[in-house]
């Protein structure tokens, strides 16, 4: 499905005109390269609106290298088209932590590879690949069923987090972190044993960078969860 006849060479001319230096100077705070253009995820998503998904132009994104067109082919690739080796080559040319962490998770955890990938990505010795992985597996618990749902894998993989969160590179320690909360979140029949592995684990130090982002509690987190009454409650899509 396509809105657009635009290729992915005049929509990252016409991003090129979007960018500001002080959000492109914001966004190399939190670890973007020098490539990025600085424009705003507000911007990203009003194409996302126009385009809706479109599969070929997503990959021509992806592959260009700058960040807001690998962002925004995220938005719009195809779960069911995409191949495994396609999700393989893009957690391999994730840029930062923005496209490993965000863009090829959500398109990872909505194909029918995310569990293959997220437990494969989760032992590579690269962190970022690593921290891919664990943001993979946590944004498969949000959307899928869980009748879909392997629940004594899931806990297997709290048991790991508990054991080895505070010897795991930094960016891996986040993503582990993230990974209690959703399981907490979005699995009702784990979420006591969610916040009795967040408990155990305490408080998860990870270098943020020149930043004011904090690492979140998980039991204050699923906590909050627990009290709007939204335990369990799936998300029709990761992607934002």
């Amino acid at each position: 499905m396509t809105g657009t006849t635009m290729s992915a060479e005049q929509i990252i001319k016409e991003l090129s005109r979007l960018g500001s230096a002080s959000y492109k100077a914001t966004m190399m705070r939190h670890g973007a390269p020098d490539s990025i253009l600085g424009v705003s995820i507000a911007e990203l998503k009003k194409y996302q609106k126009k385009i809706k998904k479109h599969h070929e132009l997503a990959m021509s994104l992806y592959d260009s290298g700058i960040s807001e067109a690998m962002y925004l082919a995220g938005l719009i690739a195809d779960e069911t088209r995409i191949k495994k080796k396609d999700l393989e080559r893009w957690a391999k040319k994730a840029t930062w932590g923005m496209i490993g962490e965000y863009t090829v998770p959500w398109v990872a955890a909505e194909s029918p590879f995310g569990e293959e990938l997220g437990l494969a990505w989760i032992d590579s010795k690269d962190e970022n690949i690593a921290a891919t992985g664990w943001c993979t597996l946590a944004g498969m618990v949000a959307v899928r069923p869980d009748d879909e749902l392997d629940l004594k894998l899931l806990e297997k993989l709290m048991g790991r987090v508990v054991k080895t969160i505070h010897k795991a590179p930094n960016r891996v320690r986040y993503t582990m972190n993230s990974f209690i909360i959703a399981v907490g979140s979005y699995v009702a029949a784990l979420t006591d044993k969610a916040v009795a592995a967040a408990k155990q684990i305490g408080k998860v130090s990870v270098d943020m960078g020149d930043t004011e982002c904090k690492v979140p509690s998980a039991v204050e987190y699923i906590g909050k969860v627990a009290k709007m009454g939204r335990v369990g409650r799936k998300r029709a899509t990761v992607r934002c």
